[in-house]
């Protein structure tokens, strides 16, 4: 069982936590759980099962240089804040710690989870969101495959 994480409120918050620590990764999902306990995902397209938890790094990239690590943290959030709808209610985004140990089919990194950090307040979402689109660029968004044409 997953004792009681603690609840990201802000960005600043994750902002802080991302300069302090490395290592760190966000999961989508509904019941972690289950995840840990199955021990990996499994690739929509085939079925196979994977050697870990497909997650999304986000250690801040040298090449970030001194730009916000608050929007770095929103752009990480919101890359994929496509999930939640797809996934359904009650699919949270989970700040994990862990070991990588092999690629998904999407290049995604699979992580055994070591600990469970935090979890990310809605609101935090909806920040997250925001700072993006005050951003003002209409070329980039989510990394939604149902978006994609063809």
């Amino acid at each position: 069982m997953v004792s009681e994480p603690s609840v990201i409120t802000s960005l600043r918050e994750l902002a802080t936590l991302l300069g302090e620590r490395r290592g760190l990764f966000i999961r989508w999902s509904r019941d972690l759980d289950g995840d840990r306990a199955n021990g990996g995902s499994r690739d929509s397209l085939t079925g196979a099962e994977l050697p870990g938890l497909s997650a999304n790094p986000l250690d801040v990239e040298e090449w970030w240089e001194e730009r916000p690590i608050r929007l770095w943290a929103a752009r990480r959030l919101h890359d994929y804040s496509h999930l939640r709808r797809e996934r359904g209610p009650g699919v949270k985004a989970w700040v994990l710690s862990g070991e990588e140990v092999g690629r998904g089919p999407d290049n995604e990194p699979l992580i055994r989870c070591d600990d469970v950090v935090a979890i990310v307040d809605e609101a935090v979402m909806k920040e997250a969101g925001e700072l993006v689109e005050d951003q003002g660029c209409q070329e980039w968004g989510p990394l939604d495959r149902g978006q994609a044409g063809g």
